[in-house]
């Protein structure tokens, strides 16, 4: 069989990569193979927005990731599902539309020496050229993008009460957290629009690939296990994967690309010969290039939750069983509107517990009771979850192998909780939740807090409730990071350059030295438009 040739090839197939795929192929003309491990469609319910919710805790289109034990958190140690399929994270979130904080952006620019590459204005353009916002159009937002971004289609009346509750304590209403400034309280925007009269999902399958369809230049191969990048003396020249039980291998005349999600990234890069030249040794892995900051790094965002009832109904509990889900579906099918316009996370709230302009924390609003089994047996009821979501964790985790099998899982440090800081901060956002729903109209509505419960007030009982219940935020970044010449740890350069190889790019999470202030998949999709150009004008 002939060896199939392309001038890129892509390992993954999530946000960063079709959008990076899109643009290699319509501006650049270069023919582009994505290899993505996961299948090429989900289930017709995650289109729709509140579909996400049927899949939660399921491992149809998501690969679950038991971290080691933590000594901080009790010995536990956290599961992190991250994205199987192709689209990655876009095509199973919750579909928030957020890109960060300027300082966010000025700050990797001003790590890598940079004035201007990497910067939030460099970075700005590359989230308007993508964007289709249904309501802004100025500096911030662009409207003639693939990627449809809007409000939710449903506003709960729960969601209502935080956003009054919240301006109750003096934090001022924010109409865009993309906009001028993040921090407040407000209606997030999503990743939904308009698709044929309905409002659907805008994962990047839907937005950056099906335009391309029937173009020969793009081919997308699913269902298929990258194992190690191919290298023709110091350059990587392909990819070799498995699919349907056979081993197989694709040729790039150009580049190869790494875009396999924080953890598989760094996983490929350590079977590949390339990573911390002592780790490889213990799995009989041959060096090619000593990298120590392969899997080092690793940095997510993780949440607390406050739990309360409320004294009657609100909210969507029970709002997807029995007659309301039936008319909830009927009223979506026949009139575009109601429930299941909405993915139920709706609002947050930026803000730092210290009381500063920049904000440390997003809170959560969601209408609804939602409880974790393993910490409490309380019955789910009507009733609202806040949840505390550091910004900026000060811990740094790290991937490593688990054997040298390419079907193995690598294993992964969380160190939720790592640095005492970041649970000062939480605790400090724990107690504020508490006191949004003893502020009207929370206040006369709510029944009881179920968690952590009134009892538990001390430092000491928070504490130990904050490691029994801490979870990720689905936000894993940071494994093979972008620096500096000088910085030992950096493992790409400012073009995304694997450093000590030719012909060899990064282009997801795994690149960002620093975690953004806000939910990781819009930039992603903007790593992945600078990638092209990177790639394209290189």
């Amino acid at each position: 069989m002939t060896e199939p040739v392309y001038d890129i090839v892509i390992a993954g197939g999530g946000s960063s990569a079709c959008v990076a795929a899109m643009r290699l192929v319509r501006d650049y003309g270069l023919r582009v193979a994505i290899i993505e491990r996961g299948p090429r469609r989900t289930a017709r319910l995650m289109a729709m927005p509140a579909g996400y919710m049927k899949y939660l805790g399921r491992d149809d289109f998501l690969e679950m990731h038991h971290t080691v034990p933590q000594p901080q958190l009790g010995g536990r140690g956290p599961i992190v599902p991250v994205a199987k399929a192709l689209g990655g994270g876009s095509a199973v979130n919750a579909m928030v539309y957020m890109r960060g904080q300027k300082e966010d952006y000025d700050g990797w620019a001003e790590y890598l020496g940079s004035n201007d590459a990497w910067s939030y204005d460099d970075m700005l353009g590359h989230f308007r050229r993508i964007e289709a916002n249904a309501r802004f159009n100025n500096k911030y937002h662009g409207i003639s993008g693939n990627l449809k971004v809007s409000d939710p289609g449903h506003i709960s009346d729960t969601t209502e009460d935080f956003l009054l509750a919240a301006q109750g304590l003096g934090h001022s209403y924010n109409p865009d957290f993309n906009g001028a400034r993040q921090n407040g309280v407000g209606i997030m925007q999503h990743t939904y629009g308009q698709w044929r009269g309905r409002k659907e999902r805008s994962d990047a399958v839907k937005a950056f690939l099906e335009p391309l369809a029937g173009d020969e230049r793009l081919t997308v191969i699913t269902d298929a296990r990258v194992d190690r990048i191919l290298f023709d003396g110091e350059r990587a020249v392909g990819l070799a994967y498995r699919q349907g039980g056979q081993e197989r291998t694709v040729r790039a005349e150009r580049e190869v690309l790494v875009a396999a999600g924080t953890y598989n990234s760094a996983k490929l890069m350590m079977l590949s010969g390339l990573g911390p030249a002592a780790h490889l040794g213990e799995h009989g892995i041959a060096v090619k290039v000593d990298l120590p900051g392969v899997g080092q790094n690793l940095q997510d965002h993780h949440e607390v939750p406050v739990i309360a009832s409320t004294r009657g109904k609100s909210g969507y509990f029970g709002e997807d069983r029995g007659w309301p889900m039936i008319r909830n579906g009927l009223q979506y099918l026949l009139f575009n509107s109601g429930p299941v316009t909405t993915t139920g996370i709706e609002s947050c709230l930026f803000y730092d517990p210290d009381g500063g302009e920049r904000p440390t924390i997003q809170l959560y609003c969601a209408p609804i009771v939602y409880l974790d089994r393993d910490v409490s047996s309380a019955e789910p009821t009507h009733g609202v979850t806040f949840t505390s979501c550091l910004l900026r964790p000060k811990a740094r985790g790290e991937v490593k192998l688990r054997s040298a099998d390419p079907a193995a899982q690598p294993l992964v440090n969380c160190n939720f909780f790592g640095d005492p800081d970041d649970l000062r901060l939480t605790l400090a956002s724990l107690r504020h939740a508490r006191q949004i729903l003893a502020t009207e109209p929370f206040r006369s509505k709510i029944a009881a807090e179920l968690l952590p419960g009134t009892a538990l007030d001390d430092e000491e009982s928070l504490t130990r409730y904050c490691g029994q219940t801490v979870k990720t935020n689905y936000h894993p970044s940071g494994s093979l990071r972008m620096g500096p010449d000088h910085d030992p740890m950096a493992v790409v350069d400012a073009q995304l350059r694997v450093r000590g190889v030719e012909g060899l790019r990064v282009i997801d999470c795994s690149i960002m030295p620093f975690i953004p202030s806000g939910n990781t998949n819009a930039p992603a999709m903007a790593v992945g438009s600078k990638a092209a150009d990177l790639v394209g004008l290189g």
